[in-house]
């Protein structure tokens, strides 16, 4: 088993919260951006989906720690929550001035790719309400210390907004930690986010720092070295010849700076086409050593946004409800695979079907 101690389930309102941007996907589904002429509209953002697949897939207690500009775009996104389940309370909102010059709502325009075309996004983002959350806004110990929270997930997308959300990542991670509450991070590197901030540089300064208060670190097969600095030995650049062992001796480099880590997963996906993947995962605890999740070679995809995502979730599952670790990564896995295989960044797949996908069930009808 992992060494994580979680607060007892009955002394917490939430299993899980996160803090993050909730975006509004506009999905042009198997067409291009550039010629659509209508949208399907998803909610999405990377620290959000997390909470989302744990109280829609897996059934945990879960809020979104967010900010949004109070009109018609903001209250879509409210609505698309409350249909995932999630818990809104958390969400700080702020006036809209009419016309966004003070603060807006994000938007994510994402094309799914097919075959040798490679799927593509295009955000719309800047000056938004999340962006512009700072310390002192959130009364994290509240929420940490007098509600209650078992697990608490954060990442790289949201420290990369602007200077003050890394400092807010900061404040909620610290707070987190004095009340007893497990601490997680996906690094989810973006190169766009951080191009405005320092690039790569500023990238690694940002989460070196935050990574030293975090107890699951979660990434893929690129976000180690792009967000901490961590090289994979002996991989390709393009990422085409991934071997779990080179990523186990990178892990191992990662844990000797870091021992405050108390689980490492990450998700290892070799890109055979945009609508092929090879796809699986490994994880470390101290208590299990390497474990790996079963190699799905030639994985067909649908949509990849949030892959990784369903991926944290289903482990966060495993983890919050006593699995071991090879339990557990097996089960974010099966998650990830199933949430590629629908539209959205979001998972639409039942805890029943993870279960049995990561047992080894196939994809014969249920009837």
């Amino acid at each position: 088993m992992s060494t994580l101690t979680l607060r007892p389930a009955q002394d917490c309102r939430f299993d899980a919260v996160s803090l993050g941007e909730i975006m509004l996907r506009l999905d042009p589904g198997v067409g291009r951006i550039r010629t659509a002429r209508q949208f399907a509209a998803w909610e999405g953002g990377g620290e959000y989906n997390v909470a989302r697949g744990l109280r829609r897939c897996f059934g945990q207690r879960t809020g979104a720690v967010t900010a949004l500009v109070d009109n018609e775009v903001g209250r879509l996104i409210e609505d698309l929550v409350l249909q995932g389940g999630v818990d809104t309370s958390l969400i700080r909102w702020v006036s809209d001035d009419g016309v966004g010059r003070q603060a807006r709502n994000g938007l994510n325009f994402t094309e799914r790719g097919y075959g040798v075309r490679g799927a593509l996004g295009c955000s719309d983002r800047g000056h938004t309400a999340a962006a512009q959350l700072q310390v002192g806004e959130i009364d994290w110990d509240d929420l940490f210390g007098v509600q209650g929270v078992r697990w608490f997930h954060t990442g790289g997308i949201f420290a990369a907004l602007s200077g003050s959300t890394a400092e807010v990542a900061l404040e909620a991670l610290s707070s987190a930690h004095r009340h007893g509450v497990v601490t997680s991070y996906d690094l989810n590197y973006r190169p766009s986010l951080w191009r405005g901030l320092g690039g790569p540089a500023k990238a690694q300064e940002v989460n070196r720092e935050l990574a030293r208060h975090v107890d699951v670190m979660f990434g893929n097969e690129e976000d180690f070295t792009a967000a901490l600095g961590f090289a994979v030995p002996d991989t390709d650049a393009s990422l085409q010849n991934l071997d779990a062992h080179n990523f186990e001796s990178m892990i191992a480099d990662v844990v000797s700076e870091y021992p405050n880590l108390a689980v490492i997963a990450t998700t290892l996906r070799t890109v055979r086409s945009a609508s092929v993947n090879d796809w699986g995962a490994i994880a470390w605890s101290a208590a299990d050593g390497f474990v790996h999740a079963t190699l799905r070679e030639g994985l067909e995809i649908l949509d990849r946004v949030g892959g990784g995502d369903s991926f944290a979730s289903g482990l966060t599952y495993g983890l919050l409800t006593g699995e071991s670790l090879a339990t557990s990564v097996e089960l974010g896995a099966a998650h990830g695979a199933l949430a590629m295989t629908t539209p959205g960044d979001t998972s639409m797949a039942t805890l029943a079907e993870v279960r049995r996908l990561a047992t080894g069930g196939g994809a014969r009808v249920q009837r």
